[in-house]
Order: C-alpha cells, then sequence, then structure tokens
C-alpha cells in the first residue's frame, strides 16, 4: 500500500492504518503458518505409523507369494494375478486445511473377492492376496498423506515468504514513515507556536 511521505495529517494516518493492516496480518499469517505446520507434524507421525505397518506387511506378503511361484509354478501365479481386477474401491475428494486444499481417499474396507478358481491355487497364493490387500489399503492412507503434506509444505513456504515480508519490509517501512511523518509535523507544530509567541511580543511591544 503506496502512502504519500509528505508530512500532513491525513498522510500521518494512512501511515498509520497502514502501520495497522500489516501487523495484523502478520499475526494472521504467522497463527496460519503455526497450524500448518502442526498439521504437517502430526500426518509425518501418521505416515512414520503406517509406513512401518506396511514394512512388516511387505515381507509377509512376498514370502507368500515366493512360495506360490515355487509350488504353482510362476507362469500360473501370473495368469492368476493378472484376471485380479484393477483397485478401483476408492474415491478421491478434497478437503480445507486453513485454506489449503488437501486430499482425502474415501474407501471401504472388503474382503478380496476371489477372481480365481480355489483349485488352480493353494494356501500360499491366498495369504499373499489377502496382504496385499491389506498393504493397498495402508497405501491408500499413506499415498493421502503424502500428498497433504506435500501441499501443506508448499503453503507453509508461501506464507512464510509473506509474513517474512511483512515482518522484514512493510512493517519498518511503515514505523519508520509513521515516525518521520509524526516528527515533521511536531517539528512544524513546534515552529508554529514560536511563531505565535514572537507575534505576541511583536504586537505587545507595538502596543507599547
Amino acid at each position: 500500500m503506496a502512502v504519500n511521505e509528505t508530512p500532513t495529517k491525513s498522510n500521518l494516518l494512512s501511515a498509520k492504518e497502514s502501520l495497522e493492516f500489516s501487523k495484523k496480518g502478520y499475526e494472521l499469517l504467522d497463527r496460519k503458518r503455526n497450524v500448518l505446520i502442526r498439521e504437517m507434524m502430526q500426518l509425518i507421525d501418521d505416515a512414520k505409523e503406517i509406513q512401518e505397518k506396511i514394512n512388516s506387511i511387505f515381507p509377509e506378503a512376498y514370502e507368500a507369494l515366493k512360495v506360490a511361484n515355487m509350488t504353482e509354478g510362476i507362469d500360473t501365479v501370473e495368469d492368476i494375478a493378472l484376471a485380479i481386477e484393477e483397485a478401483k474401491d476408492f474415491e478421491v475428494l478434497l478437503k480445507s486445511v486453513m485454506g489449503v486444499e488437501v486430499p482425502s481417499v474415501k474407501y471401504e474396507k472388503r474382503d478380496q473377492k476371489p477372481s480365481y478358481s480355489f483349485y488352480r491355487t493353494n494356501n500360499a497364493f491366498d495369504r499373499a492376496v489377502k496382504s496385499f490387500q491389506d498393504v493397498k489399503y495402508l497405501v491408500y492412507e499413506l499415498a493421502e498423506i503424502e500428498n497433504s503434506v506435500y501441499r501443506l509444505a508448499m503453503e507453509v513456504k508461501k506464507t512464510q515468504k509473506r509474513t517474512n515480508a511483512l515482518q522484514n519490509i512493510q512493517i519498518p517501512k511503515f514505523t519508520s514513515l509513521t515516525k518521520h511523518i509524526q516528527d515533521a509535523l511536531d517539528e512544524r507544530e513546534r515552529e508554529d507556536f514560536f511563531r505565535l509567541k514572537m507575534v505576541k511580543r511583536r504586537t505587545a511591544r507595538s502596543r507599547e
């Protein structure tokens, strides 16, 4: 906001209003930044927990798949795996966190409906399917969190730039401008007062 530097009461009022506006803007942005950072840290903690779960399930799933490959044959397992439908049991919506749109993955956990004949598979293959099904839902949650953290981090970065600009540029600028105009007005008032006294003295002398 541009403010005329000419020392007038009108410009002083404008400078004070700009200073107050900048301070309030800084407070709001600083509060927003802190909320976003807290939200990010919570999401990062949640992501760590989910990643640990994935890391514990994946070895079981791959071990079961390895056994299935050895007992059923790699070609047979591959043919059966290709018959399993692509995952479409989720919906990506958007929610707002302090004005930032982040994804929300909605899904309903369901037992995997076999798309293959049981006579062609063994228990190891079924265990692998079940384990990878569990991993799939965890990946939904992890994808939601990681994307949310990324968007929040970008918003924190932008908010930080704005708060820095207000704190280091705008607020000092309007603080200095307000003081400059106020000092100039005070000096002018003192000069006017001195002139008025001089006029009164001269008037008094001329009457004498």
